[in-house]
């Protein structure tokens, strides 16, 4: 794994000036190094990554704002068949400039630049992360799973059900009275 110095996530805005309305734009394309996402769904280690935005100076720092773009992997939460999802989200950060940076208990919510290197993958993360649904689904109307005997809930009977026996009788299922 790459050293937090090497990470694709780091920008250097050196060519940007630091005069409010100044902007550039950039364009970022690797591959991940580790998974974004959750168990369900997730941006999956050595998928592409395209990333496109602009920087913006402003008087306190620099505004990022852009678009990334992924696929993600997963499974359904209801039949765990796989799901592939497009990720195509938009994100907007102020980057501090370390001059302008404030020590006060609401630091861990700031992001601030160093020297001239943004690091945006808390900001991307951000983004991918919390537009993912919690409970991914193959289709909307996906019925799920006989909890039962496993099968898809589409491919069975509507009448479909199983004998519910009471383990507690279990001993007595093979007596027959003389």
């Amino acid at each position: 794994m790459k050293s937090k110095a090497q990470s694709p996530f780091r920008v250097n805005l050196h060519e940007l000036p630091r005069r409010a309305g100044e902007m550039r734009t950039y364009q970022l394309q690797f591959q991940l190094e580790e998974a974004i996402g959750t168990a369900m769904l997730a941006i999956r280690k050595g998928e592409g990554m395209e990333i496109e935005f602009k920087a913006e100076a402003v008087s306190d720092g620099v505004l990022i704002s852009g678009n990334v773009k992924s696929s993600a992997k997963g499974e359904c939460g209801r039949c765990l068949d796989e799901i592939n999802w497009k990720v195509d989200e938009e994100f907007r950060e102020l980057f501090l400039y370390e001059s302008r940076k404030v020590d006060d208990e609401e630091e861990d919510e700031l992001f601030a630049m160093d020297g001239d290197i943004a690091e945006i993958e808390t900001a991307i993360r951000d983004a991918v992360v919390l537009t993912m649904p919690i409970n991914p689904l193959c289709k909307e109307d996906c019925k799920g799973l006989c909890s039962e005997c496993g099968e898809r809930w589409e491919n069975l009977a509507p009448d479909h059900t199983h004998e519910k026996t009471d383990p507690r009788w279990s001993g007595l299922a093979g007596w027959q009275p003389k």
